[in-house]
This record gives structure tokens, sequence and C-alpha cells, in this order.
């Protein structure tokens, strides 16, 4: 039996995936978690095979940062990430962060089926197109953000100063300068406006 949790912040949507994953054979979904820090807790306590997460709930703390530390847990489930989000940081961020899967909740119902038991077993369960986004970023290493610094590249395009990006992410100013000056160096760019610009022309921010 493949144990599910669910975590994502929309009720309606946590109500569809029980129902469609409920009623699988060999397949349970043993809790719902409409925060990052519900899902790790409920990983936790739980025992599930699986995590389907969302990547945005409206909060500070992100999917990906609740899949990095359900992956550092004791007996660590396999997270599948499930979201309407297909960026570059996106999907980097997540595998970085140690998901074991990436679909679009636009994916059909037989395809998140195929990926949450691929997913509960270990295997990789990318969808096809976020593989082949991945693949392209191989191939174009010299315009390739770390997740971190598309972390600080985000926030920087939302508006934030060195000083709240530094406050947000747990690091110093001087770290989130030198994440800058690197970003600026592989975006071939000299200022934050164009480093914005640059990264979401490459698909690296939303």
């Amino acid at each position: 039996m493949i144990r599910v949790l669910i975590a994502d912040d929309h009720p309606v949507v946590r109500a569809g995936l029980r129902a469609l994953l409920d009623g699988e054979d060999g397949i349970e979904v043993v809790g719902e978690a409409a925060t990052p820090g519900a899902a790790v807790d409920l990983a936790a306590t739980l025992s599930p095979e699986l995590v389907l997460m969302d990547l945005q709930f409206g909060q500070d703390t992100s999917g990906a940062d609740a899949t990095r530390r359900i992956r550092a847990l004791d007996a660590a489930p396999y997270v599948l990430v499930l979201t309407n989000y297909d960026s570059d940081g996106d999907i980097l961020g997540a595998v970085e962060a140690g998901a074991s899967g990436y679909l679009l909740k636009d994916a059909p119902p037989h395809e998140l089926i195929a990926a949450v038991r691929a997913a509960a077993s270990g295997q990789s369960a990318l969808a096809p197109a976020i593989a082949g986004r991945l693949m392209a970023r191989m191939r174009t290493p010299q315009v390739s953000l770390s997740a971190r610094e598309i972390e600080v590249l985000r926030l920087v395009a939302d508006g934030a100063a060195n000083g709240e990006v530094a406050a947000r992410l747990h690091i110093s100013e001087a770290t989130v300068k030198s994440h800058l000056v690197h970003v600026f160096s592989k975006l071939g760019v000299s200022s934050r406006t164009a480093a914005v610009s640059a990264a979401r022309s490459h698909g690296m921010l939303r």
C-alpha cells in the first residue's frame, strides 16, 4: 500500500486529489497539509511513502523549502511536486531540494497515478515537458543559476532590498551581495533590473 500525504493550500485541490487517489488500488491518502510546516510535521508523524507537494503556499516558506526538510527526515518519504508553475527556477529548486518528480496540475489523471506509483518506488517521475526543460538547462550551463541565486533574484524581482532578502533567506547581507555579483556575471548584466529581465527571458523566473 502506498501511503500518500497531500500538501496543498487549496482545500478543493486536496479534496480532488484525495478522491482520485483513494479510488486507486494500492494507494491510500493518510493526511492533508495546508502549509509547508504542517507538511513537514505530518511527514514525520504519519510516515507516508510519498508526499504530493505544491510549490506556492502564499507564505515565506515554499514547497521547495518543505521538500528539503522532509527529505532530511529519518526514513524520509519521497516527494512528488504537483504545481501550476513550470519556470526553470521552480523546477531546478524542487529537484535540488530532493523532489523525485515534478508534474503540472493539468496532467491527466492516468499520468498522475503513474507518477505517484513511480515516485513512491524511488523512480524519477518528471513530466516530459519538465524533463525537456532540465535537459535544455544542462546543454546551456553558461546561463544556469543555482537554486539559491534564483531565490535571491526572485525576491529582488518582488522589490526586496538586500537587507530584506537576507532576512527572508536567513543569510547575511554580504552573502546576498555575493550572490548578486555571481548572477550579474552569469547573465552578463550590470543591474538588478537587467538581471531580473534576463532571468525572465531565459525562463528562470515567472
